[in-house]
């Protein structure tokens, strides 16, 4: 574990310095259950972060941790999520009446819980690292945010980049409040999951639209750089 350091993210697409995501000493019990179950057993204050399972318990506790504490500062309680469950290909929660898909994390306003395919996040965790996790699940607790603050949208796009966005201020708030360290690598981890997620085409009327690799980098970045006031 390094010493805490300063991540940059440019509008650009380039992280200048680079960070990981492990809980600080100053938050040595970042997983608000100690015996939550993971692949290698139950997990403890000295080992979060170190697997899988940890590193989602850990983004999921942290993003909603901060969020809390933000929509304090603003005079406003934050409701938090009702449940947060895995699922594996189409044994997923509906939503409204919509069946869930295989290889996808979402939130759902009908109910207020996020759910995602464990194995898919899983396999992006071991191919893009943990960058994979701590994009994913603050994105999707980014929509949660915007059910509660009752955001508008004229497209789908503009909801999606903008919970890039949420995204990437609530990590830079982590980052900064001690909560996450900074480590070497996982810049290009975060590009790259980012640039993974992106639509293949530039269609953004479309009503699954989410935004290219570049757009979606770019409103990580804006977040990250500039707070989730600016989202």
């Amino acid at each position: 574990m390094t010493p805490r350091a300063t991540l940059t993210l440019v509008l650009a697409a380039v992280l200048a310095t680079s960070c990981s995501f492990a809980p600080s000493p100053k938050d040595g019990h970042s997983a608000p259950d100690p015996t939550a179950a993971t692949r290698s057993g139950s997990a403890s204050p000295s080992s979060v972060g170190q697997t899988f399972e940890e590193d989602v318990e850990l983004a999921r506790t942290l993003t909603e941790r901060y969020w809390q504490q933000t929509f304090e500062t603003a005079g406003r309680t934050y409701r938090p999520l009702t449940r947060f469950e895995a699922y594996s290909g189409q044994n997923g929660p509906d939503c409204g009446g919509q069946p869930s898909v295989p290889e996808n994390a979402f939130y759902c306003p009908v109910g207020h819980f996020v759910a995602y395919d464990e194995q898919w996040m899983g396999s992006l965790y071991d191919k893009l690292g943990d960058g994979a996790v701590y994009v994913i699940i603050p994105h999707e607790i980014g929509h949660a945010v915007q059910a509660q603050l009752m955001s508008d949208f004229s497209l789908n796009i503009q909801r999606e980049l903008q919970a890039d966005c949420y995204a990437g201020g609530a990590l830079k708030g982590l980052i900064d409040g001690g909560q996450l360290e900074a480590e070497s690598g996982d810049d290009e981890e975060l590009l790259a999951n980012l640039a993974a997620a992106g639509d293949p085409t530039d269609i953004w009327w479309r009503e699954d639209a989410h935004g290219t690799p570049v757009q979606r980098q770019q409103f990580f970045a804006k977040g990250f750089n500039d707070g989730v006031n600016a989202c």
